[in-house]
This record gives structure tokens, sequence and C-alpha cells, in this order.
């Protein structure tokens, strides 16, 4: 298999945009209509995911180590739809009768081989992950909605109940099904460490044009069903440090580090913490009121929230820093002001701490810049963005 070669035909093929994955689905569909109820109604989303999960295979394909922990997350995750063995070939006709299309005149028998040696890779791995992930984890989990918070318009807080346990770790996210929404999956982090009695809380922001964001937000209730797929992430507590800790979330960001917070706080002796909670607005700090409990009850617990379109002063931060505890503020300088990734920057330095941000990706980025530039070594960030994963 020549690599170089295979980049180059995909970069052909790439340039087609939207056409690709629109000829692709069809010739599948119509080659096998019994895989048609397998996808959602509405097909744009997934075009894109097959593009994007494409480009990244293609840019990988001359670097095993890195693209197989890829593959075999592909895999386990392909089984909550339903994929399994005897649908690979079907993909792999349809995948290159696609190239062979578009690459016109270019496509040749080499091309051929490097991309048939390719999928056979592709499908080698992503089979074994799913086989060996069968042994020990159910495709899915069953879950009932226990308990609804709207906090705002367009902000909920949900309690989900499985019917089973569900092993994770703060931190990681699952992907959620609503019965309404039918394979139509969307991530969400879990806002809480494992309890007693396994219940789960999300935090759901709604995105406009998402199929599955209002639904939760808006329309769904206690007694309600949803199905959960397995827990995915890397973004968790690294046990072994014992530096100080940094989190910084932007809007419902929040509920993976709620989380680790809530894993730290089982230590016995948990490192200083310093959670920047950012927002547009005062009204964004959904969730203030419970983290100014939490920085009243842990001595440990620094909060400071952040809006970044409303003018004014600070100083709420300088209260908890001072060990006063002085509940859900309303004045004029409860807040700190600015982007969330500046005010972090003039909180620092914080080359002795381990950070942990999640939050819409230009926030995250511009996050992880202003920390590497004050020092921070790039490999005690661990980050997590959502930009259409939670819709």
């Amino acid at each position: 298999m020549d690599a170089q070669r295979l980049k180059d035909s995909f970069d052909h093929v790439a340039g087609q945009g939207d056409q690709v994955a629109l000829f692709f689905y069809s010739d599948l569909f119509v080659r096998n209509p019994h895989l048609r109820d397998m996808f959602p109604i509405g097909m744009s989303g997934q075009r894109d995911k097959l593009l994007r999960a494409l480009g990244h295979i293609v840019s990988q394909v001359d670097d095993l180590p890195a693209l197989v922990p890829f593959l075999q997350q592909l895999g386990r995750d392909h089984r909550r739809f339903g994929i399994v063995a005897e649908h690979y070939p079907h993909v792999g006709a349809s995948l290159l009768a696609t190239l062979r299309h578009f690459c016109g005149p270019s496509w040749t028998d080499d091309v051929e081989g490097d991309w048939n040696a390719a999928y056979s890779l592709v499908a080698k791995v992503m089979l074994e992950a799913a086989d060996e992930n069968a042994l020990t984890s159910p495709a899915w989990w069953n879950g009932q909605v226990v308990g609804v918070e709207r906090r705002r318009f367009d902000i909920s807080v949900l309690r989900v109940q499985p019917d089973r346990p569900l092993p994770y770790r703060p931190g990681q996210s699952v992907a959620l099904e609503v019965p309404s929404r039918l394979r139509h999956w969307r991530y969400y982090s879990m806002a809480n460490a494992p309890r007693p009695d396994h219940t789960v809380d999300f935090h759901v922001r709604l995105v406009d044009g998402g199929p599955v964001s209002p639904v939760l937000v808006r329309g769904i209730d206690t007694g309600d069903r949803v199905r959960m797929g397995a827990p995915v992430g890397t973004l968790t507590l690294d046990e072994a440090s014992g530096r100080d800790v940094l989190l910084v979330a932007g809007s419902t960001g929040l509920a993976p580090l709620k989380a680790i917070l809530e894993q730290i706080s089982r230590r016995t002796a948990p490192p200083r913490v310093q959670l920047f909670f950012g927002a547009r607005t005062r009204d964004g700090l959904y969730d203030l009121e419970d983290l100014t409990k939490l920085a009243g009850e842990f001595r440990w617990l620094t909060v400071v929230p952040t809006v970044s379109d409303e003018p004014g002063g600070h100083g709420f931060s300088a209260l908890l820093q001072s060990g006063l505890q002085p509940g859900l503020q309303t004045g004029d300088g409860d807040v700190e002001h600015g982007n969330l990734s500046d005010v972090v920057a003039r909180h620092g330095p914080w080359d002795g701490h381990d950070a942990y941000v999640c939050g819409p990706s230009a926030m995250v980025g511009h996050t992880v810049e202003q920390l590497v530039r004050l020092g921070l070594a790039r490999d005690r960030i661990r980050l997590e963005t959502f930009a259409d994963a939670q819709r």
C-alpha cells in the first residue's frame, strides 16, 4: 500500500465536496436497501461525519500507532448502530465505487489495490475491537429520566437512571439517543462522579437546528426513556499527579469538569483547585448557585465566574479566595469580565498546575494558547471541545 498515493487520490476526491458522501450513501442504499433503516431520516449530518472520518483515517494511514486507537473506538461506537461483520463488505464495495467514480481517469489498478488494502485494515481493526468490546459491554444502556431541571429557556439538567451500572470515569461522555430522534446520537458528558445508585446527570444546552438538543432541553420529562452508548473520552483526572488543578469551563462544558471536581472532593487530601466558569452573560452561569455552595464547603476550592458580553469590574473570586462565603451574588462586582481565556491568563501563572479545559472549540483553543504562552507544558493540559457533538 502506497500511503502517499492513497492520500493524493483522497485529496482529489474530497475536493468534490458534498457530492462524494451523497454518491456513497445513494450507492449503498440502492445495493442494500435493508441498510437504510439503520441511518437517520435526515442524512446531512451523517454525510459530514463520513468525510471527516475518511479524512482522519487517510491522514494517519502511515502512522498506525496513532490510527489504530481511533479505529478501535470507531468499531466499538458502531455497535450501537447495529453494525455487524456482514455489513462491512457492503460498505467497502460502495466506498470503492464512490472513489472510482470521482477519481475518473486517475483511478488505476494500483490505486484500487491501495484502497482495498486500506479498507481491509480498517475493517479488521474495527471488527476486532467491536468483538472484544461485546464480551464485556452491551451495545447501549437503556435509561429512564428521573429528574429534569430547566435552568434557562435553553439549558436543562437531566438525571437519568440506567438499567444497569454504567462504568465510566469522571470527565467522560456518552452518546445519547431519544425515541423521537431515532439514530441521531449526540455526545454529552456526565456531570457527576459515579454514585451508589448509578444515576447520571447531563447538562444540555439547546443548539439551533440540532435534532436532539431541543428535545432534551424542552421536550423531555420524568419517566421518558433514552439510550446511552459506551463511555468515551480522555478528559480524565491524572490520579498520579500531586499538582494543583485548574479547571476551565465554558457554558455546559462545565459538566465533565464538575464530575472531576466531585472526584477530587472524595480524596483525603485534595489539591488546591481553581474553577473558572464562563458564559456570555450572567444568566448563562446556570450552575453558579451550586458552585457557590461548593466553594463555601471546600476550603481548597476557588470558583471564578466570568462573563464576556457584559461590562463591569470584578471581585467575586477575591471573596472566595479570602475564605468568605458570599452566596450567590447579584451586584456589579460579583463576576470577572472579559473573554474566559484572558481572565484565566491574568490569574496565572499556572506552570505548577494540571489544566482541564472544556467548552466551545474557539474558547478551548484560545485558553490552551494562553496557558502554553504562560509556561504550562502542553502535555499537562487535557481538553474537550463541543461543536456539533451536542446537538
